[in-house]
């Protein structure tokens, strides 16, 4: 792309011939951008398609996580409770084991007593008659003692039961809530794992979203750039006819002037040139004896693969220098370019005239305008790593009637 913004930039003296191709292959260029951008475009919408299923797919997830975690709090809450439950009937147990043990004791001792009054006290106490009238006051004590064994016995036996029952109530509700929490922390690592891999999903989707949408907007940019390059182009064609006219219209008036020499010429204003003449000689005849532009190495050169691409080579070389460096001016020239260009960074485009143009680009900054006139050795930048550039270097590039030529057949060593 930078050789295609650099060619169509380099429009200042070149034929009209050759803007008209530069101007069609820039709209060649246009319309690949804009089919980039469409086909972007679809992408976008697409993987945006995506993304959104994804995303309800997730909302479903955690919403169903969210009710999980409200149900695992319900049962957190019921265990709670069923734990100050356990707590109630282990202490109800304690009393009943409590009460047994004191049952037993006095069961004991009535069977003791039983025993050592012997089973036939009842008959004795009749046949001997000693106290006849307490007779009946005795046989009905005895009646009650039996009936309160009885009943000590009936106590006895009911809070064996209530043990039991009890035990089994609280074996029962230990195992319903361990069996409800094992459920529910199954439920819920499952659901972790869905949206584990859902996250993950999205991630992926939103990070190609970003990359491509991180390309259309380059695409974008460069359609922009490439749209006002094709302005220019117009633009620079309707001058150069409006300079052809005009130089017509002083060939004519000269000629007149040459066949009536008493007619006075027209005031016109101080003349320019951009012919590499009043610099040393021609620019053409200085093949193989210019300087390079700069002290430092080459890192990159003509016609090598670029940033490690076959398919794009350079169409200069590359020259590592330290940052500051002062670029100079291989020639004496005029100065048609000198701002920020994409691909190419900080860059001053040298006219020598007779379609010859020298290019130094990625400079840290430029010491010299549009405009102005350089004598060859004149520091004209100075080097960095303005568009794009890793490490200091200078781009350095020239060419003839718009087409690439090795710098190392110009530069001597």
């Amino acid at each position: 792309m930078f050789r295609a913004l650099a060619l169509i930039v380099l429009t200042s003296l070149l034929a009209p011939a050759a803007f008209a191709d530069e101007k069609a292959d820039a709209q060649k260029q246009l319309e690949a951008a804009r089919a980039d951008v469409a086909e972007l475009k679809k992408l976008l919408e697409k993987l945006q398609k995506e993304k959104s299923g994804v995303q309800k797919d997730l909302k479903r997830t955690e919403s169903e996580m969210g009710q999980l975690e409200k149900q695992v709090k319900g049962l957190q809450q019921e265990m709670n409770k069923s734990e100050e439950e356990l707590q109630r009937l282990d202490q109800e147990k304690k009393k009943l084991q409590q009460s047994r043990l004191e049952q037993q004791r006095l069961i004991g001792i009535q069977a003791r007593a039983a025993y050592q009054g012997g089973q036939q006290e009842p008959l004795r106490l009749l046949l001997n008659q000693q106290q006849p009238e307490k007779f009946s006051r005795t046989l009905t004590y005895y009646d009650y003692l039996g009936k309160a064994r009885l009943e000590q016995l009936a106590a006895f036996n009911e809070t064996l039961r209530q043990l039991a029952n009890i035990e089994t109530d609280i074996t029962t509700q230990q195992a319903r809530l361990a069996e409800q929490q094992s459920a529910l922390v199954s439920q819920r690592e499952q659901l972790a794992s869905v949206r584990k891999e859902r996250q993950l999903a999205l991630a992926k989707l939103n990070k190609e979203y970003s990359a491509r949408d991180s390309k259309l907007k380059a695409r974008q940019q460069e359609q922009a750039e490439l749209t006002r390059v094709l302005k220019t182009i117009e633009e620079t064609l309707a001058r150069q006819a409006r300079e052809a006219a005009e130089a017509q219209r002083l060939a004519l008036l000269e000629q007149q002037q040459a066949r009536d020499p008493a007619s006075k010429p027209l005031p016109l204003g101080p003349s320019v040139t951009s012919s590499g003449a009043s610099y040393g000689g021609p620019f053409a005849s200085a093949k193989g004896k210019l300087p390079w532009p700069v002290n430092g190495r080459l890192v990159a050169r003509y016609g090598s693969p670029r940033g490690g691409d076959s398919r794009t080579k350079w169409d200069g070389v590359l020259i590592g220098a330290s940052a500051g460096s002062q670029v100079h001016a291989v020639h004496g020239g005029r100065v048609v370019f000198a701002d920020w260009l994409r691909g190419a960074g900080l860059l001053v485009i040298l006219d020598h005239g007779n379609g010859y143009l020298s290019l130094y680009g990625h400079n840290q900054s430029l010491l010299k305008e549009a405009g102005d006139i350089v004598k060859a050795g004149e520091s004209i930048a100075t080097v960095g790593t303005s568009g794009g550039q890793d490490t200091p270097a200078l781009y350095f590039a020239i060419r003839q009637q718009g087409r690439p030529s090795d710098p190392a057949q110009w530069c001597r060593g």
